[in-house]
């Protein structure tokens, strides 16, 4: 058994189902590989640029002149080539050459997963270059593509153009509609000219997708068109993008965020000029679940430094790994990280198919597909936190000190809950999707269709179909409420629905014993209402539970 095996068992499984055989031959032996290089090489570059190597802005060259150009570290930049060799993005959209087949979102999520259990940073620049490969294939004309296409999808074949997504503006945030941004059409391309507030990947991408509104259009998110907009001119200067200043951030430090100014910046207009907002939001959702897996790579390695440090750790005469208390926290993150992650990795099944084949999908299976993105990119990001801040109590005071992994996990899954969208924010799709497309009753009936299909455990079944009863009833007051009352109740309303999804979920992934008690172990961790815990799950299960990560013998 290799260490992609010990490791990751689950997202092997899970791959097994989800990929045709000859991909999932590649992909294992792909990831096998690429997981050897994120512990071995990228983890320590991570640790590098985390403390010394960050970005820097150099405004000014030598002679006084401006420049604006971002200093990253040579470790960085090395990871940035290692992982783009790996088709992380390019083989979404193009053959592999070894099987002459497309690859697709599912095995590149995969892959982004690992990379996230060491520089969940850098997993910024990646799905910010996967949203601008997406929009560009879609929407671009063909002279558009065939100049840019190549390099936003290079795996080694062509210079690289990382890429980015500029939406955020000083007075706009997540209102996109009151976006300012100018664009000045001159010939067959166009200028902008104003300011983008929170720029990631500034200075390291090739090509920018930006939102800007051209002259004479309406105000709100109709009047928003889509720009690519490169970030050098053919003589190698900058396209009159002028950068402010670096953002100084909490954590993922790896990527350079910034405030740009363009000036009269060279753009190329990006499909139906009147489509731009919706453009962007697809790729929004591209990102979302990118999010979402970034919070499954933070989880899986603050579990696993707990595990690792627990069985080091002795404390009054044995491994603080055999105590009932520190049992329960691992083998219930263990089934947490589990259930989140098949599902998470279920619902990445279907986004696949709707956005590499929109054509096909019905209107069920997209709002089905906008449902699950939201949902699970607010609760992975919560639960990242939670691990990492689980993983610091495992260690103690250990856990405080920057010599561990531990602070700068923390520190990277503080963002998650912010980026494409906070907890609020996706409530209020949810709310979106039950008025347009009455998606509380599609999820309602699947949740009664698979719930009618298990043979589980009665008294947590019995739970189970109480709490999808109080659903229904809850919806049936919201739909009916006021706005008031629909938005103050919009995120309790995602998060009785993400409970149900993700309990549900746990019970029909069941193929052994083992199974089970992690089904049981979640959904006690979900509904925690019981006065004292007799079973005590994670205790009686848990060398079954952790198996092969326990390095105790004794």
């Amino acid at each position: 058994m290799n260490v992609l095996e010990k490791q990751e068992s689950l997202l092997l499984r899970v791959l097994k189902k989800k990929l045709s055989p000859n991909l999932y031959h590649y992909a294992v032996n792909e990831l096998e590989e690429f997981y050897e290089k994120c512990y071995n090489e990228f983890d320590s570059r991570a640790v590098h640029t985390d403390r010394e190597g960050q970005p820097k802005l150099v405004k000014y060259n030598k002679f006084g002149e401006e420049v604006n150009e971002i200093w990253v570290n040579e470790g960085y930049k090395k990871t940035v080539e290692n992982t783009y060799r790996t088709g992380i993005v390019g083989y979404v959209h193009k053959k592999i050459p070894e099987l002459g087949e497309v690859g697709n979102y599912i095995y590149s999520y995969a892959q982004g997963y690992l990379l996230s259990q060491v520089e969940p940073g850098f997993y910024c620049p990646v799905t910010l270059t996967m949203a601008t490969a997406y929009l560009v294939e879609q929407y671009a004309d063909e002279p558009l593509k065939a100049k840019f296409l190549p390099h936003i999808l290079s795996t080694g074949d062509a210079e690289l153009y990382e890429g980015a997504t500029f939406l955020t503006e000083r007075q706009g945030g997540s209102d996109v509609g009151a976006n300012v941004v100018k664009a000045v059409k001159e010939g067959d391309v166009y200028r902008l000219y104003g300011e983008k507030y929170f720029a990631s990947n500034a200075g390291q991408c090739g090509v920018a997708t930006v939102l800007a509104r051209i002259e004479g259009a309406p105000a709100g998110t109709k009047g928003l068109s889509l720009f690519l907009v490169p970030w050098r001119k053919s003589d190698g200067t900058t396209n009159h993008i002028q950068i402010r200043r670096l953002k100084d951030k909490l954590g993922v430090r790896a990527v350079p965020s910034a405030e740009i100014v363009f000036e009269g910046s060279k753009a190329y207009l990006i499909g139906d000029p009147k489509k731009g907002f919706y453009y962007m939001m697809e790729a929004l959702n591209l990102s979302r679940v990118c999010n979402a897996v970034a919070s499954l790579g933070i989880m899986k390695r603050a579990l696993k430094e707990s595990i690792e440090y627990a069985n080091w750790r002795t404390a009054f005469g044995q491994s603080i790994i055999k105590y009932p208390m520190v049992q329960e926290t691992l083998a219930t993150m263990q089934a947490r990280f589990e259930v989140q992650l098949s599902a998470l990795f279920e619902s990445i099944e279907l986004f696949d198919f709707v956005m590499r084949f929109r054509e096909k999908a019905s209107e069920q299976q997209i709002a089905l597909n906008r449902l699950y993105i939201a949902l699970l990119k607010a609760r992975t990001a919560d639960e990242a936190i939670d691990f990492s801040h689980k993983a610091i109590e495992t260690h103690g005071g250990n856990g405080y000190i920057e010599d561990f992994v531990t602070p700068r996990l923390l520190r990277d899954a503080q963002v998650l809950t912010v980026w494409e969208g906070t907890a609020n924010i996706l409530g209020l799709e949810v709310l979106r999707l039950m008025k347009k497309y009455e998606i509380h009753q599609t999820f309602i009936r699947q949740m009664e269709e698979q719930i009618d299909q298990v043979n589980f455990d009665a008294l947590r079944l019995s739970l189970i179909k109480q709490k999808l009863a109080k659903l229904k009833d809850l919806t049936k007051v919201l739909v009916g409420a006021d706005e008031t009352l629909q938005t103050y109740h919009a995120k309790r309303m995602a998060n009785t629905m993400t409970d149900l999804f993700l309990a549900v979920h746990a019970m029909t992934r069941i193929e052994n014993n083992r199974d089970k008690q992690i089904a049981k172990i979640f959904i006690d961790h979900l509904y925690d209402d019981h006065p004292l815990d007799q079973e005590m799950l994670p205790h009686k299960y848990f060398e079954e539970i952790i198996g092969e990560h326990t390095l105790v013998q004794n």
